[in-house]
């Protein structure tokens, strides 16, 4: 008999500098139980380790971690839902989409932190003291603030946008909650989909 078998899915959490993505990103692991992969995260320990690091090795390391990031999610089963914190438009769509296919990721869904360019500057200011040596500094703030402007999700599949300055997280919940049981699934999976209802049933109260 064959088995249905549950698409590989991941969730990017994609935004520019300073836009939230953290604490969404936080809120969700603790609701849904799912781990969780950031960019910096990942570069964060190397950066510490090879300073001081300048602008361009920064941008070296932020490329080797987004690179690490599909090869985590590539041996992962199936069945494990991973939140995936980045600002992804720091890299081609192309090299997404390539990531993706390597990773056998088979369904995206994106939440996107929208942000108005002077909040985000505004945060991101506020911030430079707690960041470590070699990522950018004040110098960056004209040139995240024409991003802000320009800055769009990557849309490989269905897109949330969340408000970076007001975030409802019942309501990004409900919707992660309705797309992740959009497919009901049978035989050695039918426990997996009760499994999953149960951790998505707080939902209904918070909405």
């Amino acid at each position: 008999m064959t088995q249905n078998i549950p698409p590989k899915r991941v969730v990017l959490v994609n935004g520019i500098p300073a836009s939230g993505k953290s604490t969404l990103t936080r809120a969700l692991s603790h609701h849904f139980g799912w781990p969780v992969l950031t960019l910096d995260s990942l570069k964060e320990p190397f950066m510490d380790a090879f300073a001081p690091v300048d602008r361009q090795r920064n941008r070296q390391l932020g490329c080797a971690a987004y690179q690490a990031i599909w090869n985590i999610v590539e041996q992962a089963p199936a069945s494990q839902v991973w939140l995936i914190d980045a600002w992804f438009g720091f890299q081609p769509r192309t090299l997404l989409e390539q990531g993706l296919k390597q990773a056998g990721v088979e369904e995206v869904l994106e939440l996107w932190l929208k942000i108005e360019p002077e909040v985000a500057v505004a945060r991101y200011q506020a911030r430079l003291s707690q960041r470590l040596p070699g990522h950018p500094g004040a110098e960056y703030l004209p040139e995240l603030r024409q991003l802000a402007h320009q800055a769009r999700p990557m849309a490989l599949g269905a897109v949330y946008d969340v408000d970076a300055c007001a975030q409802d997280h019942a309501a990004v919940i409900h919707w992660l909650q309705q797309q992740l049981t959009r497919i009901r699934y049978t035989s050695a999976h039918h426990q997996r989909n009760e499994e999953l209802q149960d951790v998505v049933a707080p939902v209904s109260a918070n909405r």
